[in-house]
């Protein structure tokens, strides 16, 4: 009886080991309405959002994590690094986010939606200790929206213009206001909204170079025209308006823009243009405005054109544009996480290959790749380099999943023998007692 249960173990055991082996690595559920920050210069770190696989919406859990980008990979086979142990906050979704301009590795998040009653207004979020703290700021600002984008200057302050006021969980409306929040001295202060456009939510806004911020778009009832941005000057505390020309795009909300590597450009990708969550089309997707003049053109596009999407976040890591998640696009075939390649202002590229500035060791690829990029004729081709990219990163996640599976089964015979040798000492005993 004794040995037939052993067995029985044993046999579970090892078939746990088997099963263990094979599982898979942390991925996060698809969402939109997150929060995407780069900290620690090449670190995308995202949370908070809703569910975007479920027909009625909800605030997803508490998940946070990250993907470095301080090393190439390809989009179809994405590492994410698991946080969500650290998380301590309320779910959320449409919050501001910015990080600090101190250093790389502070991030400030205020409002949003909650999930629960709590009247705290501001996060902070350090990654040299993993931990969320709660500041205390002088002033008086009780009031929380949502659908609005943060924007931090170089002197620390963070800029909270229009966005929806909310008033209880079911309760909201626009205001028009300028809440602004000094990330160094811990304060609150507010910003003029004469000249200000109407209030709306889910705009578009980025930081220029000439400390002017730039808003355009939005949604107040209706999806606003991009005929008109508005400039906010952050020095002189007032507002201008800039009427725009060329191939304007159309009306729309939940589109991300981010300034080009020249400083002389726009660049929006995705939206929606009626309440009913339609999404774009790939050729209504993707505009660029020029800082000069203000005209709008479709640039020139190659690679595999992704679909549009809505609510999601792009941030600029290197010479990409780096969207993340979103609504309106499917998982299985396309990744959570798109690279738009801007270094080339007369044709951006759809890649899914991230390639770091700095060059790889030779010395660290294999023999077969070294002769092979020491060809000039494949050198010189940027494919031949995107192809030897995939092979190694394909010949590493190989490398790492054959590591797994024998470590795994050699942990599975050790206990195998572990357990035969128990059997046999109280076999033994036994027959000693006998």
């Amino acid at each position: 009886m004794l040995q037939k249960s052993l067995a029985n173990i044993i046999i579970l055991l090892y078939l746990f080991q088997l099963i263990n082996c094979q599982t898979k690595f942390y991925e996060p559920r698809q969402r939109f309405g997150h929060t995407a920050a780069v900290l620690d210069d090449n670190k995308l770190y995202m949370f908070g959002g809703y569910d975007m696989t479920s027909s009625i919406e909800y605030l997803l859990g508490k998940e946070f994590f990250y993907i470095d980008f301080s090393t190439p990979f390809n989009t179809k086979e994405l590492t994410w690094e698991d946080l969500s142990d650290y998380y301590t906050l309320p779910s959320h979704a449409f919050s501001a986010t910015v990080k600090s301009n101190r250093n790389n590795n502070t991030l400030f998040l205020y409002g949003g939606i909650i999930e629960s009653t709590a009247e705290t207004l501001v996060y902070r979020y350090d990654t040299q200790s993993n931990a969320w703290s709660t500041p205390t700021i002088t002033g008086i600002n009780n009031i929380r929206k949502r659908d609005l984008i943060g924007i931090i200057d170089n002197n620390g302050k963070m800029y909270l213009w229009s966005g929806m006021k909310v008033i209880n969980e079911k309760n909201t409306n626009y205001v028009n206001d300028m809440l602004i929040l000094d990330t160094i001295n811990l304060s609150w202060g507010q910003g003029s909204t004469i000249g200000a456009p109407t209030a709306r939510g889910n705009y578009g806004a980025i930081l220029l170079p000439n400390n002017n911020i730039i808003y355009m778009g939005g949604y107040n009832g209706e999806e606003l025209t991009l005929k008109q941005v508005y400039l906010y000057d952050i020095i002189n505390d007032n507002w201008s308006i800039k009427t725009t020309s060329g191939i304007v795009p159309s009306g729309r909300s939940g589109f991300s823009a981010v300034l080009g590597l020249d400083g002389q450009r726009i660049i929006i990708f995705g939206g929606t243009t009626t309440v009913a969550r339609n999404n774009l089309t790939i050729e209504d997707s993707l505009y660029e405005l020029n800082l000069i003049n203000f005209e709008w053109r479709i640039p020139k596009i190659s690679g595999q054109i992704p679909k549009s999407r809505m609510y999601h976040k792009a941030n600029v890591i290197e010479k990409y544009m780096v969207v993340s998640f979103g609504f309106g696009y499917d998982p299985p075939i396309e990744s959570d996480i798109l690279l738009l390649d801007i270094s080339n202002n007369n044709e951006y590229i759809w890649t899914y290959n991230f390639v770091p500035s700095y060059n790889p060791d030779p010395s660290s690829l294999p023999s077969s790749s070294i002769e092979q990029s020491s060809s000039p004729t494949q050198s010189s081709s940027p494919s031949h380099s995107v192809n030897l990219l995939s092979a190694q990163q394909s010949e590493k996640s190989s490398l790492t999943m054959i590591v797994s599976i024998v470590g795994s089964l050699f942990a599975g015979t050790i206990l195998l023998f572990g357990c035969f040798f128990i059997y046999r000492w109280i076999k033994i005993k036994r027959e000693q007692k006998n």
